[in-house]
């Protein structure tokens, strides 16, 4: 199958080349030339006035959130979570989403499947649980309830490790179990019922253990973290992604760009929790935290863009919420011109994975997954928010699963 006189976007480049031959020989492309006068073959998809781009690649999603409400997630059935994760697998891969990551609650049971080609959807990456200390972020337990259920049948985006030699256990158990990446909450959150948004969590020995083990198994840190004290300590101490980053300054932005690590940015979320949390699920006293954090988003963007940080794109949607994933798109647009909110999605992302030349890119050798756009959408990278009507085709290893 080739995908023929098609217009072939190149993020790093910042080129367009026109006219092109899209050459698939199964999950890979085969190569890309100029395309000829030659009739179309009947298995063939017509590209012409389309745009091709890398396949999408959101880096902070969760999965099994069924509800923004995530302690009434831990009392569902895994097996009715995992039936709406199914589900919104297939959303987010319609879309144009090739590859995400799951920041907490997704197993590599979901990763098997979806590679074994059980189920459609995205390429999946995974952390398990994300780690949290005793009445940190991934602490959902009520005020007054005190028993911690940890079994990994139980849903839910997080578990407690407490303590240096617990957290080198249980990071020793997710790398066992194959995860790509290991998620730490360094700060306070919104979901977590008990503590603050500026809250430091876990001790400085305990993520540079939790460090120290994933940099060995050949994984690393990923770290939720909000203020400029949970940013600037994490980086210092070899957490390599800083998930959110809402109240980050010019000195954070400078640190996060100093040290090579990435910041993933969500600020959809914010927005649509503020207008639509409480109707899906967040507790009033997780709505009274949203406005701690939403109107700075886009401040701190424009931080990490100047300072030559590398940010990836992110989304960090819940439950019922997630069909405004693509809206991230016309929000980072106001901050960051076009070819970067694009790579953000792409080759960016791509690197943040380890997976350079593999995923985020168009070229010989590559991944199978392309996204065919109706616009440009270096020129127009906003209408990306509007899938329905922008995203002509979706390919996701080296298969069409959505023609519009």
């Amino acid at each position: 199958m080739d995908i023929r006189h098609v217009a072939v976007v190149d993020p790093a480049t910042e080129q367009v080349h026109h006219d092109r031959r899209i050459v698939l020989n199964g999950d890979r492309i085969a190569a890309i030339t100029a395309d000829t006068l030659e009739p179309l073959a009947p298995d063939d998809l017509d590209g012409a006035g389309c745009y091709a781009i890398p396949g999408l690649i959101d880096c902070h999603v969760h999965v099994t959130s069924v509800t923004a409400d995530e302690w009434a997630d831990t009392g569902m059935a895994p097996s009715y979570v995992t039936a709406h994760a199914l589900r919104e697998l297939r959303a987010m891969l319609e879309r144009g989403f090739t590859t995400v990551r799951d920041a907490g609650g997704a197993d590599t049971g979901l990763v098997d499947a979806l590679d074994e080609g059980v189920v459609t959807g995205p390429r999946l990456f995974v952390c398990g649980r994300a780690l949290s200390q005793t009445g940190g972020h991934a602490d959902l337990r009520p005020r007054g309830r005190y028993h911690v259920d940890d079994h990994p049948a139980v849903p839910g985006i997080g578990r407690i490790a407490d303590g240096v030699d617990t957290l080198r256990t249980v990071v020793r158990e997710l790398v066992r179990s194959g995860v790509s990446f290991i998620k730490l909450m360094l700060s306070g959150g919104i979901s977590s019922p008990t503590d603050r948004i500026d809250g430091l969590q876990y001790s400085d020995e305990e993520i540079r253990a939790a460090v120290d083990e994933a940099n060995r198994a050949g994984v690393y840190c990923a770290g939720h973290a909000y203020t400029p004290e949970a940013v600037a300590r994490a980086i210092r101490l070899g957490v390599r992604t800083i998930e959110h980053g809402n109240l980050i300054g010019p000195a954070e932005a400078a640190l996060i760009a100093e040290h090579g690590a990435y910041y993933v940015p969500t600020l959809v979320t914010y927005t649509v929790l503020a207008r639509e949390g409480p109707a899906f699920g967040l507790p009033p006293a997780s709505v009274a935290k949203v406005a701690a954090v939403s109107d700075r988003g886009l401040a701190a963007l424009g931080h990490a863009y100047r300072a030559g940080a590398q940010i990836a794109f992110g989304t960090d949607l819940l439950g019922q919420m997630r069909h405004h994933q693509s809206t991230e798109f016309a929000l980072r647009a106001r901050v960051q011109p076009g070819w970067a909110v694009l790579r953000s999605a792409t080759t960016t992302g791509a690197a943040l994975l380890r997976a350079d030349g593999q995923f985020g890119v168009l070229a010989e050798g590559a991944r199978a997954d392309i996204v065919l756009t109706r616009h440009d959408p270096a020129a127009h990278v906003e209408l990306l928010a509007e899938p329905d009507t922008e995203i002509a085709a979706v390919l996701a290893r080296g298969r069409p699963v959505v023609r519009r």
